[in-house]
């Protein structure tokens, strides 16, 4: 697809940034791989070749009474037994990392949290599960609700300072008004005080984060739609009579777009910023899920094992660092004043 000589020249102007352009390459590769999390740590392994047979246990489960084992429960692939079957007359294909995000470490000779070793690269934490097994789980969560809280409060937040912006009086004035209350609202003790009564989990977290999360936008694209229904092209389509709704989607949204772009990198820093936050707390996604928040947490409580919070550290400070230089690259790519010449990255 043909970009138009604008997007050209912000695309180049993004490349110029080299801290945000490689920032959002490295960003990508990290979230890529982690969409994969299955195929890089799990307790199961990724290919097993027994009695001329092939199965793949990572997707489909199997009995143990295939392997020539005793029990119809799913088999224990790192269960010494049950290797000892299958090596006998085949192989196993295991991914980097033989542990899940759940997995127990019951061979560590370590109590836990056992210290970092050439079994488990960043230790164990407090229940003694990999911790590099569940921050590769953890950071795909955290990204995956930090998008889709990002896209779902983008697009309310864009719908509703489009109307506002476009109708203005008293729709305008009305919306304001409920928004000033709306986001004056304290969310995270409301989150806590509903966490007591109800069990939460991704979606339930995601549906009410996305109640409060959407006024963000509201006001730069309102913004943008009061300057544009003033221009002469605007006022021109509604005398041929061109529809409202027209009009909005195809003369003014483009330019309120610009703002939501530069804007969205830093919602989903802040998205992934107060899942952390609500798992550090205790009132976060259901306990045992992989959780950076939870990490932190361990952290704190096992002052003793400094793995566990250098490792949520790094990892938190890392992830946003790279979210926030592509907002910055971002935001000077659509910033009309910017030139190639003048900003060096």
């Amino acid at each position: 697809m043909q970009l138009n000589p604008i997007n050209q020249r912000r695309w180049a102007q993004f490349r110029a940034n080299r801290r945000g352009w490689w920032s959002l390459w490295i960003f990508l590769v990290l979230f890529i791989l982690s969409l994969f999390a299955e195929f890089l740590a799990n307790e199961r392994p990724l290919l097993v070749h027994y009695d001329g047979g092939w199965y793949v246990p990572v997707l489909v489960s199997y009995p143990e009474t295939i392997f020539g084992g005793d029990f119809p429960t799913e088999a224990e692939y790192r269960d010494p037994y049950v290797a000892e079957l299958i090596n006998a007359d085949g192989w196993m294909l295991w991914p980097p990392l033989r542990y899940h995000y759940r997995t127990i470490n019951f061979e560590s000779e370590a109590a836990a949290p056992a210290p970092p070793s050439a079994e488990n690269w960043l230790g164990t934490d407090d229940q003694g599960r990999d911790v590099l097994a569940r921050l590769i789980y953890g950071f795909r969560i955290s990204v995956l609700f930090g998008l889709a809280l990002t896209i779902g409060s983008s697009l309310i937040g864009v719908a509703v300072g489009a109307v506002q912006g476009y109708f203005g009086g008293r729709t305008d004035l009305f919306g304001q008004r409920f928004i000033e209350i709306w986001a004056g609202l304290p969310v995270l003790y409301l989150l806590i005080i509903m966490a007591g009564f109800v069990q939460p989990s991704f979606w339930w977290l995601l549906g009410i984060m996305l109640l409060f999360s959407w006024t963000q936008l509201v006001g730069v694209v309102r913004a943008e739609f009061l300057r544009v229904r003033n221009f002469d092209y605007v006022k021109a389509a509604k005398a041929l009579g061109v529809t409202d709704s027209v009009i909005m989607v195809r003369h003014a949204l483009p330019n309120a777009m610009v703002a939501t772009v530069t804007f969205m990198p830093f919602i989903l820093t802040g998205s992934i910023t107060t899942l952390t936050s609500l798992d550090f707390l205790g009132f976060g996604l259901p306990p045992g899920s992989p959780s950076l928040g939870e990490l932190l947490a361990q952290g704190k409580a096992n002052l003793q094992a400094p793995w566990l919070g250098l490792t949520a550290f790094f990892s938190l400070s890392i992830m946003l660092s790279l979210l926030v230089f592509i907002g910055e690259a971002a935001r000077d790519a659509f910033d009309p004043r910017k030139t190639l010449g003048g900003h060096g990255g």
